[in-house]
């Protein structure tokens, strides 16, 4: 069987298309960050950038990384030297392109973060949640078969492989829910998703809300920054495998946070 093959470009064009990159306010420096190989054969998804995820590529023989995270962010060093030297040096080396959605991919109203996260959940997408830098990175869902909070617990364990932390206070039965992957563990968007008239919050990183959580008399799940953000990765690798055919995988490496 031959082996497909697509040119970078076509695929960076894609991608910053698809994802809207170029209209997305964000710290992070999305599309294309480092620039490899003309052609591409194989793909390799990832929520972070890294060396262990670079030196898999390459074990892999892929010819492209596509990553949440990425190396370039707004407000950091952007000397590549010591350790930021060693990793670029890996993807230079072997001719292999980075790539990096960060807010974009959170966003995205079909292969995003929180989209398949309702969508995992048995929820229907509602309305937009989340505003950030004045722009919706998320939605909240609703379903006419409530869940328990149990029962929510259970499908995040097995589809995402989450250790989740529950601050159970408010209602027994979930109708509506309000969900920002990664890092939505400020108070901010604590309080909007209780205005939003949502019966539970889920996201990523776990912080000290116990007691405000307690006395609003709302549900908080935190199933973890990296669990959560798995699924846009994994969604875009098979929007990328189906359209090209080349080869697209997920590969999992996981933080523990």
């Amino acid at each position: 069987m031959t082996t497909k093959i697509i040119k970078r470009e076509e695929l960076i064009s894609f991608l910053d298309t698809f994802l809207n990159i170029q209209n997305v306010k964000d710290d992070s420096f999305n599309g294309l960050q480092v620039e490899g190989k003309d052609d591409i054969r194989k793909v390799i998804f990832a929520v972070d950038a890294g060396m262990e995820i670079f030196e898999k590529a390459v074990e892999q023989n892929a010819d492209m990384v596509v990553v949440h995270h990425g190396m370039f962010w707004n407000g950091a060093n952007p000397c590549v030297t010591s350790w930021k030297k060693k990793r670029v040096e890996i993807l230079l080396n072997h001719g292999i392109s980075l790539y990096a959605a960060h807010l974009p991919l959170d966003m995205h109203p079909e292969v995003g973060n929180n989209v398949q996260l309702l969508k995992i959940l048995g929820f229907e997408k509602e309305n937009p949640f989340g505003f950030y830098h004045g722009q919706a990175i998320s939605f909240t869902g609703k379903t006419d078969k409530p869940k328990t909070i149990d029962h929510i617990v259970m499908t995040l364990q097995s589809e995402l492989g989450a250790e989740c932390k529950v601050l159970p206070f408010g209602k027994k039965k979930i109708k509506h829910i309000a969900v920002c992957s990664g890092g939505g563990d400020d108070y901010g968007m604590l309080q909007e998703a209780f205005d939003a008239g949502a019966d539970l919050y889920l996201t990523g990183d776990a912080t000290l809300m116990h007691h405000q959580v307690k006395d609003m008399g709302f549900n908080v799940i935190f199933a973890g920054h990296h669990a959560t953000e798995t699924v846009g990765v994994k969604a875009l690798a098979s929007v990328i495998g189906e359209k090209f055919g080349i080869i697209s995988e997920f590969c999992n490496i996981p933080t523990g946070l």
